[in-house]
Parts: structure tokens; C-alpha cells; sequence
């Protein structure tokens, strides 16, 4: 088996990408000096310097790297030593014009970014596995490697191109996944709009078309192209693999929703020996932490809920979005721990040293323009303490109260053209729905929908409009056997080749759920309708309602006027042991909460601790121990309650009874026993 840790990391992982190419040797020692102040113990080297390493086709400068390397091992940082693929240099792309990617509409990018590859084309994928072999040949038993780097951040900024390589190379995809072209045919339906083919070779990518073209063929070119990344990750990975035994293999993730939509990570965590994630805060008026705290749960559980680390993130601000502003005070490592919380073993940044010059010069990094006379280089300091105080929960694992279903391909396949409404957002339902958790500070868990649910009291859907039959047996054995199931309109409406199930919707839930719906009623903009449930309680909707019939469910909430007043809203169905939810439009934060504290109820899940809002408690435990995590997100100070004493690991005091946080803290407590 294959490690699963960096080779030789005996602390928490702290540093960041350090790319030294971009200064004179001369700075690299002092760099040293100050990562060795800073405490830093791991950096990410060599993703972007494929044009250095490789200046002319079969022609090495591997001198600097070798010196770099040697330096960071004398000076005790341990190297994430990358495979620089995401960046062919210019003399490959003036040999390989065609290796340049091809849009929809027949653009062809040109050099002078990155990511601009068509990874279908052999030219690259050759010229991909000799520099890894190359690096790995050399550098394999490297005394400073920890692990390696594949690529950077694979389906960002190009997640598919539609060349006639890529269309070759499609062909034989369908040809493996379908066997033939009938086998096509039946599960694109391209009976309808005399679409059908009568040989693979007339099948092209979905390129630009008058109107919308087929959704269940650009549902699968989505799946071809995530596909083609992984096999030329998979193609590094076994080369790394073979010269270079025993040093583990990875590439950064982008799990959050707000950050990379065109990748199943489902499938690339069993590829990965490591999972590894890059996360930056995405400043649209949202509450970043609860973002954050979203998608280290949804990393955590690509991992399988094994320990992975966190390899990028902001010291302050970026530079990529139309407002970039600066962290406050304390925030870095508010964020930084609150990643750790949710189980990364370590926080990297992006940068070590921050750019004079390129595109990303005003993205902030761990040695600030400014240089070490800087609130940002004391705070990076102060952080590589913290995590080094925090060494001992190494391993340990974060413990969750709930799940959530997600499934990347089931939100490819809504977000195609003409459905009944723009303004359902499966990403917004998501969000919607994990903030509401968060709110009843409740630990999630994310499931694929065919995953073993057992463990868990509630599972929530906010968004599976594709499920297939095998999702929907799964989801009606958790409820028969005891779980208790939250539903969310316009999920199980279709099967993995966006066919609508046979019979009334939601098709693959009606049986759970006990009830049909008639037909959909999306709002106009700005519309709303009215919603009245127990007590006389009363909330406000929008975007989508409908005509639900219940057959077995028990109606708690009803539509109060609109085209579906008198209609069921919101229902209660239960089911063997176990009890379905179902709620039929859009609630906004109030209305889910009502809805949470019911089906909450129905799961036996105990009220969360008397805990403010913004103040967030996760639990990591372990063969070394139980540690509660507590982050302060608000401006005021505030005790928690603390069942079991322990100790401060930060502090080094003694804590019982109710736990001091200070405004914008964060507490870690080892808990006795």
C-alpha cells in the first residue's frame, strides 16, 4: 500500500508553495532563516518551472533544484517537490500548436497563462511523463522529499477542450463506456430531434449549436473530461509510484463549490494517496468562515474521513476577485485552525515569499512585500507556534452529528440548459441547507448518494436532481432501518443519463417519501408565496413551488396562496423505523431552521450546547485523545460550556466548567480521560 503521510513529517505541516525561481540565490538563504524562525516544517517546490528544469526539448538544468533542495534538507524543511505540468513551456506549444485547447465555439487559447493544455493530446501526455520521469529518476530518494505534487489544481481554469484529438479520443470513451452505438443511442434518446447516429465516428463534443443541444450527451462529455484529467494523474502518479517508492502522491483539490465545479471529486479522493485541498475565501458577501468550515467537511469526506492537509490558502487578502480585502487581525489563524478543526494535519499557504512581478504579485503570502516589520510576517510566526503546540493530534479524526448528500455529477447535470427555473441553484440549496447545520452547530459529514448512511441519525439532500436506482434503494433502506431523511425539491428526477424515471416524480424518491408531485410551479423573480405549519406558525418562500400529492406522507406544512395554496409544502412520511421529510420550495434561513429543529427531533439529536451564533465547537478524537476545537468568529468574548475538564493546549491552562474565548480565539482543549 501506498503511504498516506509525508515521508519524514513528524509535526503538523506549515509553509506554503515557495518558488525561488522568481529571486536571486542570494535570497534563498535568508529565506531558510526565516522559515527556520517562522517554524515552518514543509514547502511546495518546483509546480510552476517546467520552462527552468526543461529550457529546450531534451536539454536539463536540474543544478538550481538540486542546490535548493539540499539547502531546505540542511535547514530542516521537509519538500512537497511538484510535477510542473500545468505549465508546459513555450518552445512545447511552438512545436505542438495543437496541444493548445480548443473552446465550444472553436477558440483556440494561445501561450502566456496556465492550464492551457488539451490533456486528450499525446504530444503533451509524452512530454508530460518524461519530465516526471525525469524528476522522479532524480529526486526520488531525495533525503528532503516528503511527497509529491502532481500538476496544480487540475480542471481550473480549462476543465475540457473540444478538438478533433478530444473528439477521437471521446469516441473511444463511449466506445469503453458504451460498447456500441445503439448502446448510445438508448441512453442519449437521440430519437428525439432526429439525432441518432449509426456509427461512433459521427459523434463529436457537444461544440456550439443553433439552440440547446443534447443535455445527456454534454452530461457525458463532463464525465469524459474529468475522466481524461485523472488518466493523465494517473499516468504521473504510477510513474512517481515506481522510481520513487514509498514517498506519497497527490494533487490539490478544490473541493469548495464556490471554487471548481468540473470535477468528481468522489472519484479523484480514490486516486490520490493524500487527499490534499486549496481553499480561499470567496468574498460575496457571504459568511466566509461558514464557507470555509463547508469545505474542509466536504475535503474530510473525499478523504473518507482520514486526516488530509490543506496546501493553499491566504495569509490576507488575494487578487483574482473583483474586491480583494484583507483579513483582520487574528483571521489567518482563526481560518488556518478552523481547517485543522475539520482534520487537516497542517495549514499551507500560497505563498512562501510574495511576487514583484506576474499576475498574482497582490496576492498576499507568508513574507509580505513589506518584509518581516508586518502585521501579516508576526502573524505567520505566531501561527507556526500554534500548530506546533497542536502536534499531538496528529491522526486523530473529526467526529460528525450528520450528512449531507452531495453528488458532483448529479449537480453537472442540473446546471445543463432549459430547466423548469434559472434561479434553483443547486450550489445555493447546498449552502443553504450546510448554514442551517452549522447554525445548530451540527459537524457534517458529505455522502455520495450510494454511500453506506448507518452511522448517521439524519441525512440531508439539498440538491440531487440526478439519483439513480441504486441512490434511491439506498436512501429507503436507511429510512425502513431507522434514519431519518431531509429532502429537498427537485432531487430524483432523473437517472445518470438525465432520463426522467418512468412514472410521477420525484421518481427514485417517491416510494421514501411517500407522496408524487404533480408538476412543477417555479415563482417568477421576486414572487414569494406564504407557508403556514404548526402552532399557526407562518414563513416566507420563493423560486419554485409545487403540486405535491401526498400517498402515505403527512402534510405539516401548506401552501397559503399562490397557484398552490392548500397544497402540501412541507411532509412527514414514516416509513419502517424511520421517518422522510420533504420540503417542496424554497425556504430561506428561518424556514429550514423550523424544519431542522422538527426532523432533528425525529432523529433523536439532542439539542447543541447553549453556543452563540458564529461560535463553532468541533470535536477530533483518536487513540491520543479527545480534542475540542472552539473558534470565535464574533467580536465579543464568550464562555462555552465544558462538560469534561481538560487542558488548554494553546494557553497550557487548566480548563472546567465553561470554557473562556476570547473575541476572534480560538481554544483547543485535550479533554481528560
Amino acid at each position: 500500500m501506498p503511504e498516506t503521510t509525508p515521508r519524514g513529517l513528524t509535526r503538523l505541516a506549515f509553509g506554503g508553495d515557495y518558488n525561488p525561481e522568481q529571486w536571486p540565490e542570494s535570497v534563498w538563504q535568508e529565506d531558510v532563516r526565516l522559515m527556520r524562525e517562522a517554524g515552518v516544517s514543509l514547502v511546495s517546490v518546483g509546480i510552476f518551472s517546467w520552462a527552468l528544469l526543461e529550457p529546450a526539448r531534451g536539454e536539463y538544468d536540474f543544478g538550481w533544484l538540486d542546490r535548493l533542495l539540499d539547502l531546505l534538507h540542511d535547514s530542516g524543511v521537509r519538500v512537497d517537490l511538484g510535477t510542473p505540468t500545468v505549465v508546459p513551456p513555450v518552445w512545447f506549444y511552438r512545436e505542438h500548436p495543437e496541444a493548445l485547447p480548443v473552446t465550444a465555439d472553436g477558440t483556440r487559447y494561445e501561450f502566456g497563462s496556465r492550464g492551457a493544455i488539451c490533456h486528450s493530446n499525446p504530444d503533451y501526455r509524452a512530454a508530460a511523463a518524461n519530465i516526471t520521469t525525469q524528476l522522479a529518476e532524480r529526486y526520488g530518494d531525495h533525503p528532503a522529499l516528503a511527497m509529491w505534487h502532481v500538476h496544480n489544481e487540475y480542471g481550473v481554469p480549462v476543465s475540457a477542450c473540444y478538438c478533433d484529438c478530444c473528439a477521437a479520443h471521446f469516441r473511444r470513451w463511449l466506445a469503453d463506456t458504451y460498447g456500441t452505438v445503439e448502446a448510445v443511442n438508448e441512453a442519449w434518446g437521440t430519437a428525439f430531434w432526429g439525432q441518432r447516429y449509426t456509427d461512433l465516428d459521427q459523434i463529436n463534443p457537444p461544440r456550439a449549436t443553433p439552440t440547446v443541444g443534447n443535455p445527456a450527451q454534454a452530461l457525458d462529455y463532463k464525465r469524459f473530461a474529468d475522466a481524461t484529467l485523472r488518466e493523465n494523474f494517473r499516468a504521473e502518479r504510477d510513474i512517481l509510484h515506481r522510481l520513487s517508492p514509498g514517498v506519497p502522491v497527490t494533487t490539490n483539490f478544490m473541493t469548495a463549490l464556490s471554487q471548481c465545479d468540473s470535477i468528481d471529486y468522489w472519484a479523484w479522493g480514490r486516486e490520490v494517496d493524500l487527499v490534499t485541498n486549496d481553499h480561499y475565501l470567496i468574498t460575496d458577501g457571504r459568511r466566509t468562515h461558514v464557507n470555509l468550515a463547508m469545505a474542509a467537511d466536504l475535503t474530510r469526506s473525499v478523504a473518507g474521513g482520514a486526516p488530509w492537509l490543506l496546501l493553499e490558502h491566504s495569509t490576507s487578502g488575494v487578487n483574482w476577485q473583483a474586491r480583494n480585502p484583507a483579513k483582520a487581525p487574528g483571521q489567518m489563524a482563526r481560518n488556518s485552525l478552523a481547517h485543522v478543526a475539520r482534520g487537516s494535519e497542517g495549514a499551507m499557504f500560497f505563498q512562501w515569499r510574495q511576487s514583484r512581478r506576474g499576475a498574482e504579485k497582490f496576492h498576499s503570502a507568508m513574507v509580505p512585500h513589506g518584509g518581516t516589520d508586518t502585521r501579516v510576517w508576526h502573524e505567520v510566526v505566531r501561527l507556526g507556534a500554534d500548530l506546533d503546540r497542536l502536534g499531538e493530534i496528529r491522526s486523530t479524526r473529526t467526529r460528525a452529528d450528520v450528512a449531507v448528500l452531495w453528488d458532483w455529477q448529479s449537480w453537472w447535470a442540473q446546471g445543463l440548459d432549459w430547466r423548469p427555473s434559472e434561479d434553483h441553484d443547486a450550489r445555493e440549496r447546498a449552502d443553504a441547507f450546510y448554514e442551517a447545520l452549522y447554525d445548530r452547530h451540527l459537524t457534517v459529514d458529505f455522502a455520495h448518494p450510494e454511500a453506506d448512511l448507518s452511522a448517521y441519525p439524519l441525512v440531508v439532500v439539498p440538491a440531487l436532481y440526478l439519483m439513480t436506482e441504486a441512490a434511491g434503494r439506498n436512501l429507503q433502506a436507511y429510512v425502513e432501518n431507522g434514519g431519518t431523511l431531509l429532502v429537498s425539491y427537485f432531487s430524483g428526477i432523473v437517472d445518470e443519463h438525465d432520463a426522467v424515471h418512468e412514472g410521477a416524480y420525484p421518481g427514485a424518491l417517491r416510494d421514501v417519501l411517500g407522496l408524487t408531485v404533480e408538476e412543477f410551479s417555479p415563482l417568477l423573480k421576486d414572487q414569494t408565496v406564504r407557508v403556514t405549519g404548526p402552532g399557526g406558525s407562518e414563513l416566507r418562500a420563493d423560486v419554485w413551488t409545487e403540486f405535491v400529492v401526498p400517498r402515505g406522507a403527512q402534510t405539516v406544512w401548506t401552501y397559503a396562496d399562490g397557484l398552490t395554496a392548500g397544497r402540501p409544502a412541507v411532509t412527514r412520511h414514516r416509513l419502517g423505523a424511520g421517518t422522510a421529510w420533504y420540503v417542496s420550495t424554497r425556504l430561506g434561513a428561518e424556514g429550514l431552521d423550523a424544519v431542522l429543529a422538527q426532523a432533528a427531533e425525529d432523529a433523536r439529536l439532542a439539542p447543541s450546547a447553549d453556543l452563540p451564533r458564529d461560535v463553532e465547537v468541533v470535536v477530533r478524537t483518536g487513540e491520543r485523545g479527545t480534542y475540542l476545537f472552539a473558534l470565535n468568529h464574533t467580536s465579543a468574548d464568550v464562555k462555552i460550556p465544558l462538560e469534561t475538564p481538560g487542558t488548554e493546549l494553546l494557553t497550557g491552562e487548566r480548563a472546567a466548567g465553561r470554557l473562556e474565548l476570547p473575541a476572534g480565539a480560538v481554544r483547543v482543549v485535550r479533554l481528560d480521560g
